[in-house]
């Protein structure tokens, strides 16, 4: 992941790049364009170009990047004036380096159009909907259970449960709406409530790569958000985990069932006698395996049809573009709603001399007022297309050094 630099070092990299006339790379329609600074850096940056770069104007703004030691960095300025080949900007607030783009991103050409389709089934359901994507993922329940079989899924379910926990039950968010504490946060935020003790508190941390747990952070950021005062958050943190205790709860978990960017119920399994170990994470690992099985056995069974959306190419217009994936946006609407995070995409590169089909995956996305904004990498491209689309975009030759050297993020 990309990690900004720090002032010392960023003054530090300005002054050697003056100093040491290192070469600056803009590329931009499939041209190279090397630009040094022509004085010291304070406020402001002076950079001169080898040659003339077209359509240069104020407040355009440049993705710029240089190599030190064997490592790229990157920046972005916005010209303040230009003269010729002589660029005046502000100094970039930010200069970033550990990048884990595979090759620079450039302007799309005016003769590049792309075509994207959904890979599997899409859905346009009336479920809570949260803001990240559950790729389908079956566990070891697919092992032992056939997943058209609804019920037998449910009961194998009830089985395991009953060595561990003294009750559990599954809710479907269908003709139940979310009205405790619980099932709101849960609906909210997709992820699991978990309470290993009543006698204690929630997670302060979560060990999950992809974020499941909700924190005893997250809890206050609900609660404050349904417009608990600030300064009563711990006081009303506290008195939920003790009125679970006096209730009789000894170890408590709340797992989300999630189908997709949907949030269509969730398992509730407790500990409510003595002679039990709490709930540990491997629990909660596996619960969270048998959610991914009982929504996919849903599917299977026709749970989801009336809500399945008609899989139709569309376009987007591509913003930026690299060998490695590209930036496109599309208009707000229903259907980029469901472009998240983690969606995977089959996608279409129309080019001159060549049509190129490759899977992209979604891994970032912004929006402004009009627009919503998609981040994808490549997924299987073949090397033939990457070598093209390579020499499409920056004009030259493929090549190990280039490769080492264009390195940017979509």
């Amino acid at each position: 992941m990309a990690t900004p630099i720090k002032r010392i070092e960023k003054d530090f990299l300005l002054k050697v790049l003056y100093d040491d006339q290192l070469p600056v790379v803009y590329l931009n329609d499939r041209t190279e364009y090397i630009l040094r600074l022509e004085k010291p850096t304070k406020n402001e940056v002076f950079f001169k170009c080898e040659k003339p770069i077209p359509d240069l104007r104020v407040k355009k703004k440049l993705d710029l990047m240089f190599e030190f030691m064997g490592r790229v960095v990157l920046f972005s300025i916005v010209i303040k004036s230009v003269r010729d080949t002589h660029i005046v900007a502000d100094v970039p607030e930010l200069l970033f380096k550990d990048l884990d783009r595979s090759y620079s991103r450039v302007n799309s050409p005016e003769d590049m159009k792309v075509q994207f389709t959904f890979r599997g089934d899409r859905f346009n359901l009336r479920y809570p909907r949260i803001q990240e994507f559950e790729p389908a993922n079956m566990g070891r329940w697919l092992k032992d259970a056939d997943p058209k079989n609804l019920q037998g899924l449910i009961d194998q379910m009830g089985e395991w449960a009953q060595g561990f926990s003294d009750g559990y039950k599954i809710v479907i968010f269908k003709e139940i709406k979310p009205s405790s504490t619980e099932e709101r946060i849960l609906a909210e935020t997709g992820k699991a409530l978990y309470l290993p003790s009543t006698l204690g508190g929630f997670p302060q941390t979560d060990p999950y790569p992809k974020k499941r747990i909700i924190t005893g952070e997250i809890f206050r950021r609900y609660l404050e958000s349904t417009g608990v005062n600030p300064l009563y958050l711990d006081d009303s943190v506290n008195r939920f985990v003790r009125q679970k205790f006096e209730r009789g709860f000894l170890s408590d978990a709340w797992i989300p069932i999630l189908f997709q960017e949907y949030v269509i119920g969730y398992i509730h399994i407790w500990i409510n006698k003595g002679g039990k170990a709490p709930f540990d994470y491997k629990l909660v690992e596996a619960l969270y395996e048998f959610a991914k099985v009982l929504a996919f056995s849903l599917k299977l069974n026709g749970y989801f049809d009336s809500g399945r959306i008609k899989n139709k190419p569309f376009t987007g217009k591509i913003v930026d573009i690299s060998a490695s994936g590209l930036l496109f946006a599309c208009p707000h609407s229903d259907f980029s709603a469901v472009l998240l995070p983690d969606s995977e995409l089959a996608v279409r590169l129309f080019a001159p001399r060549r049509a190129i089909k490759a899977t992209v995956r979604i891994v970032r996305r912004y929006k402004d007022s009009a627009m919503g904004y998609f981040g994808s990498r490549f997924l299987d491209m073949d090397p033939g297309d990457t070598r093209f689309l390579f020499e499409f975009l920056y004009g030259k030759p493929f090549s190990d050094a280039d490769a080492l050297f264009v390195m940017g993020q979509v």
